[in-house]
């Protein structure tokens, strides 16, 4: 089987002394990770960073084998990145949970064109924002949508909406911005007090009732906004 496409460079590990496995989120196979020969290689290491896209030809002769990539790079994006250090964290925690979410070979062109935008969103002063509204987007796209808008109650405070969702037990404050989603002029607490409600979310419906730990990149990414 041989397909050619384009993708987003999710992880790589070594293989052997001149080979990695890499893993790519695809645009029309998604999911899928093979053999980089001579990936180690001076030539070929430099572009193999991850969250880069690069063009894809996929080839496997046999279900029992793993297959093998030729890439060529198409877009850099860590590289832009590398004197930014929340940013590089920021791509790495996608790709992390691109990696953890999505199923093997399945396409979904929503999460790969969420993939684009979010990288192109990194040089726009509202990036965090747009980052935890991704993280909403991704959660939907692979069945855990969270229904803010449809759970939430609003009062008005002032000249001002509030939103929050009562449980029996407690008041939940809901951050604006992942409601009213053009809102772009944000507190830098109220970003990650959203952040941390996607967090919770991510652990308590997904993580913890599947015993799956939490993408330590997305951690040290969380970790160093504090």
């Amino acid at each position: 089987m041989n397909w050619i496409d384009q993708g987003f460079l999710i992880s790589k590990n070594k293989y052997n002394e001149n080979s990695i496995i890499a893993e790519f989120y695809t645009k029309h196979h998604g999911k899928c990770s093979a053999i980089i020969f001579g990936g180690t290689s001076k030539k070929i290491k430099n572009y193999l960073q991850v969250g880069n896209k690069l063009h894809i030809n996929y080839n496997f002769k046999s279900e029992n084998k793993i297959g093998n990539f030729k890439v060529e790079i198409v877009k850099p994006i860590s590289p832009f990145f590398f004197d930014n250090k929340k940013k590089l964290l920021c791509i790495s925690s996608a790709m992390s949970l691109v990696k953890l979410l999505t199923v093997e070979l399945q396409e979904n062109r929503k999460i790969f064109d969420g993939i684009e935008n979010l990288f192109e969103n990194l040089n726009h002063s509202i990036w965090l924002k747009e980052y935890v509204l991704w993280e909403l987007d991704i959660l939907k796209h692979v069945g855990y949508d969270l229904s803010l808008e449809s759970i939430v109650t609003s009062i008005n405070v002032g000249n001002e909406k509030k939103y929050f969702v009562k449980s029996n037990s407690s008041v939940k404050n809901v951050p604006k911005f992942l409601i009213e989603r053009d809102n772009n002029n944000i507190d830098y607490e109220v970003l990650l007090s959203g952040l941390k409600l996607v967090t919770d979310y991510l652990n308590k419906s997904i993580l913890k009732a599947n015993n799956l730990n939490h993408p330590p990149s997305r951690l040290n990414f969380i970790n160093i906004l504090k």
